[in-house]
């Protein structure tokens, strides 16, 4: 059975991307104007070094001494790149397919079939996608496999059969909605921290007890007096 699906990339509203105008410092700029000056005393053999063409449907996330550069992505067409302070990454903005492997399904009917499927995805950010996923294609081709395995659990098998277009809708849904619904948990996460710091203590403290519990060993660890004091204030 092959159940097809689609899924954009859709650029969230709050991303990891930090949206600070923090410049890159006084250092840097002294990196920067060497950079620069280089290129000035070295012209015109340098310019064959820093003018990159960036095709159409490609943009490029250029990063200068760590830090993207405006904070969005250029090109098409040509791009200047200092040597030296600045690299950068290209982002393919083309719509990929790729198959999704077979997939062992237990249906509510208790039914075990196997599925495959086809997942196309367009990246709508270069930047989200270069600065805040370490590999966008293999998570999204994991988010698909995982997503399609839980609304598929979800139905018997007369429904998979019968309502493939349907399905396959419910799932091109959930998985532009994943990564989006994963940021905002992380989000109110921090926010629980940040003003319960005592949250954060008891987190080392649980984490420090799971691990004791999987294996029979002894964990020795500093403990510094500040951490006790949001327990003194409560």
């Amino acid at each position: 059975m092959d159940s097809g699906k689609g899924s954009l990339g859709k650029e969230s509203k709050e991303t990891l991307v930090a949206d600070k105008k923090e410049g890159i410092g006084a250092c840097g700029w002294i990196l920067v104007s060497l950079s620069f000056l280089f290129v000035l005393i070295t012209f015109p053999f340098s310019i064959w070094m820093c003018l990159k063409i960036v095709k159409e449907y490609e943009r490029a996330v250029v990063f200068r001494l760590g830090r993207i550069v405006s904070k969005k992505a250029k090109g098409p067409g040509l791009i200047m790149v200092l040597p030296c302070t600045d690299v950068f990454a290209r982002v393919d903005l083309r719509t990929v397919t790729s198959n999704i492997p077979l997939q062992e399904i237990l249906t509510k009917d208790s039914v075990t079939t196997q599925v495959d499927g086809v997942v196309y995805y367009k990246i709508h950010s270069a930047v989200c996608s270069v600065a805040n996923v370490t590999d966008v294609h293999l998570a999204t081709n994991l988010l698909a496999q995982t997503t399609l395995r839980n609304v598929l659990g979800t139905q018997s098998l007369s429904q998979i059969l019968s309502g493939r277009e349907e399905i396959a809708h419910n799932i091109q849904i959930i998985a532009a909605e994943g990564e989006r619904n994963a940021s905002e948990a992380l989000k109110q996460a921090s926010m629980v921290l940040v003003e319960a710091p005592s949250a954060l203590q008891l987190r080392y403290l649980q984490t420090l007890t799971t691990l004791a519990t999987e294996k029979n060993s002894t964990i020795v660890f500093p403990l510094p007096m500040n951490m006790l004091q949001g327990f003194y204030k409560q």
